[in-house]
């Protein structure tokens, strides 16, 4: 069976858009070839920062002849019925078609399509410019002459070339010829562009793969990923360090490089004074730098930082080294200016009393003026809901309100819902926004605040994520709580939720930030207060959250209703339901109570007379005297155990019902002929469904 090997070479692709650049050449080629009646064995992807590629193996030579019938109006219809029959099978005059005769229906058109298979050389000519064209580039440019014609190629950057060979393993294969805007496919491409730029013909994947690493090309992304985490590792062990290993670096370097060599470069020690996370940031900002620590430490820093080259020097990469370091030590110093400055007084110190006595903040205190200045400044939060200052009073007020359900101080809470956003008017944050939060905790525990309080500076963001962790410290709980619910609230106010796959200020995260802070610190937390609509939303975050701890769905829609606004007690009835439907006795009273619901609603579906109490004068089947007698029981019991939030209990006390309930199904004819006697067992039945539904919705239940 032939195979495929598609090469397009360009100018620098941006490492960001490389994987899933490769990854849509794949699909939008493979997904031309199966259309046009190809198929094929196996096909990969491979990138580097200059080339995407495509090695399709066993694709076969031809398409298949296809032979159909499509079956047109009968030879009486109208002739709008017949034109249309006409356009659809492509035929020219009503005199192409055939006509076949039915027993019943008469005769009809019939349309012999026949369409003569293609080669697969001719299919890709016609598909690859097709892609190429339509490529789905977040940014394309035009270039050259060329690019004054409308309708000009537009790429990620320069196109340069295309190579595109198609031949079986036993066989010299063939190059598919094709052009589009003044490059032709071929059969060459190019190595490393200062290593080893010379130009190479290839004939079929193997040897194309070989000749580029020969020409200082790794093809394989994955493996330059590898190569560069091994040989980093390994610089730093020699040097008696570790790597503080980073995957989206890891990603991203690997797209701006075609020959990784790595080496290792330092800076003065003098730096290490500024915060690890930051040191971290500026290197990997600004030079695409790994950072290292000494080996056994778990946060401190060392001076020397990993650096991937794309070229082989001379020198061995000393000349390379030293230019990364000088260009390190340049923003480092910037940094520990910021960092420097973030602990000294504000410039406008003297216009910030107002915000602070309204705040109650020391100016004293270097974060307190931050947030002073804040307010005053007006900074906005959104347009509709406001400055980031009047955002803060709000959090703080209801930090301070929830802080004793979540066994927080409410000074504590407050005190840290006013600090929460002040390292926002820091000058490291400003140039490091992934820092926010973080920073505010450094820079509390600078000024001597209560650990506590400064932890919340930094988790009251959490969790950002269903991977990220969940903050436990009750002052951390607070605030994140508070915050979150104010962004909810708030937008909800001004009618911004959520649609569709579009959510801008991320309020699912939010709300899924909620549910998780509750139900992982297991705490009781009313959330109906904050609206019916703001409540349902909570419902549909929860649910995502259970299905992904693996609850069934329809347990999580039986215990949920619209009133449901303890999120911890829906969790804990979940768990005790699906507990209780694994044994025997659940699965039966399941079957049991379904049947008696589907009875109970068809007949008051047909308007059928139910009693409004069960009248014990009226049981004459010892089967439904037993029932009746096991239903007050579990009723009883049930209800006390859901007083009591001892689910698992109630689960039991429902357990009684299975015996019964079986035996009434079995002996005792709901349907009697006395309209008394009927009413009063489908009251009954009524019982049954009213006993469950204090667990859950039993009719939601699959099984």
């Amino acid at each position: 069976m032939p195979d495929l090997l598609l090469e397009l070479r360009s100018e620098e692709i941006p490492a960001r858009m490389q994987r899933k650049a490769a990854g849509d050449l794949k699909k939008m080629v493979t997904d031309g070839l199966v259309e046009a009646g190809l198929t094929y064995e196996a096909a990969r992807e491979y990138w580097t920062p200059r080339r995407l590629v495509l090695d399709i193996r066993g694709l076969t030579a031809r398409s298949k002849d296809v032979h159909e019938e499509i079956k047109g109006p009968a030879t009486t219809a109208p002739d709008q019925a017949v034109q249309g029959f006409l356009r659809k099978a492509g035929l020219a005059s009503i005199a192409e078609a055939h006509v076949h005769s039915d027993p019943k229906k008469g005769d009809f058109y019939v349309a012999h399509i026949s369409k003569p298979g293609r080669a697969a050389e001719e299919v890709i000519a016609e598909l690859v410019p097709v892609v190429i064209r339509s490529f789905p580039w977040p940014k394309s440019m035009r270039w050259g002459p060329a690019s004054a014609r409308p309708g000009s190629l537009r790429w990620v950057r320069p196109l340069q070339s295309i190579l595109c060979t198609f031949g079986p393993e036993t066989e010299e294969p063939v190059v598919v010829d094709f052009e589009i805007d003044g490059i032709r496919s071929g059969n060459v491409t190019y190595g490393h562009r200062f290593l080893a730029p010379e130009a190479i013909t290839v004939r079929r994947f193997e040897d194309y793969a070989s000749r580029l690493e020969t020409a200082k090309v790794v093809l394989d992304g994955d493996r330059r990923k590898e190569i560069i985490l091994a040989d980093a590792r390994n610089l730093a062990f020699a040097n008696g360090l570790d790597l503080v290993e980073d995957d989206g670096l890891l990603e991203e370097v690997s797209g701006l490089v075609e020959w990784p060599v790595v080496l290792m470069g330092e800076f003065e020690e003098d730096f290490l004074s500024i915060p690890a996370e930051v040191i971290r940031l500026t290197i990997r900002a600004n030079q695409k730098c790994f950072v290292t620590r000494r080996q056994g430490a778990n946060s401190e820093l060392s001076n020397r930082f990993i650096l991937t080259a794309n070229i082989e020097a001379r020198d061995g990469g000393k000349e390379i080294a030293r230019g990364n370091g000088k260009v390190v030590r340049a923003r480092l110093s910037d940094a520990l200016y910021f960092w420097n400055t973030d602990q000294g007084d504000v410039p406008d110190l003297d216009q910030l009393k107002g915000s602070a006595e309204k705040f109650g903040l020391d100016l004293k205190k270097p974060l307190d003026q931050r947030m002073a200045r804040l307010d005053h400044l007006g900074v906005t939060f959104h347009a509709k809901l406001g400055t980031q200052g009047a955002r803060v009073e709000r959090i703080a007020k209801l930090a301070g309100e929830l802080a004793p359900v979540v066994g927080a101080d409410p000074a504590l809470a407050r005190r840290a819902a006013m600090l929460a956003k002040a390292d926002l008017q820091t000058e490291v944050v400003g140039e490091f926004s992934e820092l926010q939060g973080a920073m505010g905790r450094k820079y509390a525990l600078l000024q001597g605040e209560h650990p506590s309080v400064a932890a919340a500076l930094e988790e009251h963001y959490k969790p950002q994520g269903p991977s990220d962790y969940v903050p436990t410290d009750p002052v951390s709980v607070a605030v994140a709580l508070a915050d979150k619910l104010d962004t909810l609230v708030g937008f909800w106010a001004i009618d911004e939720k959520p649609t569709g796959s579009k959510d801008p200020y991320a309020l699912r995260r939010a709300a899924l930030g909620v549910v998780r802070i509750l139900i992982e610190n297991g705490i009781r937390l009313p959330l109906a207060r904050f609206g019916a609509d703001l409540l349902a939303f909570f419902h549909d975050r929860l649910k995502v959250y259970l299905r992904d701890q693996g609850a069934r769905h329809d347990l999580i829609d039986a215990v949920v209703t619209p009133r449901s606004d303890d999120l911890l007690q829906v969790v804990r009835r979940v768990q005790a339901l699906g507990s209780f439907l694994d044994t025997e006795d659940g699965k039966n009273l399941l079957a049991g109570t379904k049947r008696a619901a589907n009875i109970l609603a068809a007949e008051e579906k047909k308007k059928t007379q139910v009693g409004e109490t069960v009248e014990p004068a009226l049981l004459r089947a010892e089967a439904e005297k037993k029932l009746f007698a096991a239903v007050n029981q579990a009723e009883k019991e049930a209800g006390q155990a859901i007083q009591n939030e001892d689910f698992s209990a109630a689960m039991l006390a429902l357990s009684v019902l299975r015996e019964p309930v079986d035996s009434f199904f079995e002996d005792v004819l709901v349907n009697d002929e006395d309209a008394a006697v009927r009413a009063n067992r489908l009251a009954l039945l009524a019982r049954i469904r009213a006993a469950t539904d204090q667990v859950a919705d039993f009719s939601k239940i699959a099984g």
